[in-house]
């Protein structure tokens, strides 16, 4: 029995078909917003399970599959704050980086970190940019990741996050004021640009 009290076997096969889809379809860029969020691909990889678990209990009232991607963006925001609440700490960071860049298959992608073309040179930006985000107080770090890594609108970024237009703004300058005072990134930053 699911939450709601009806049987999860009984489920449409097109239900699982659907939520699979949806899954094989963007669950790179919802792993790269969760490593973003947690700077541990593992912390990563459970926020995405658990917030990809919350979305597939309510699979049938999602109408559209935009709506789907906002709702999982927000269970990973939500369950990312509830856990650093609870102060989780299940799993313990190390300071090394992976050894494939990319994320989950090794795409050798850099989620929008493409500033030097030396692969060594992106491995270093890439952990010069996640010290500086983990520097910044959760709900800052939240826009951030959703305004800039994911490319969502102030207005979608809002939505996502269940706050106003207004706070999207203020805290995406505040971010930007703190990234760019940041010692992490002040050889990495030309001048005054994000």
């Amino acid at each position: 029995m699911d939450r709601d009290g009806r049987d999860a076997r009984a489920r449409p096969p097109e239900h699982d078909r659907s939520f699979d889809e949806f899954v094989a379809a963007t669950s790179t860029a919802l792993w790269r917003s969760a490593f973003l969020l947690t700077g541990d691909a593992h912390r990563a990889e459970d926020l995405l399970q658990t917030a990809l678990v919350k979305a597939w209990r309510r699979w049938d009232r999602l109408e559209r599959r935009e709506a789907a991607q906002a709702y999982v963006r927000r269970a990973m925001v939500t369950t990312y704050t509830d856990w650093w609440r609870r102060r989780w700490r299940g799993e313990t960071p190390t300071a090394t980086l992976p050894d494939r860049p990319g994320g989950p298959g090794g795409s050798g992608g850099s989620g929008g970190l493409d500033l030097v073309d030396d692969a060594a040179d992106r491995v270093e930006v890439r952990h010069d940019v996640l010290v500086a985000l983990a520097a910044l107080p959760r709900g800052q770090r939240a826009v951030v990741v959703l305004r800039y890594f994911d490319d969502l609108t102030e207005r979608q970024t809002a939505e996502v996050l269940g706050i106003s237009v207004g706070t999207v703004k203020s805290q995406a300058s505040r971010a930007l004021a703190a990234l760019r005072s940041s010692p992490s990134l002040a050889t990495r930053l030309p001048g005054d640009q994000p």
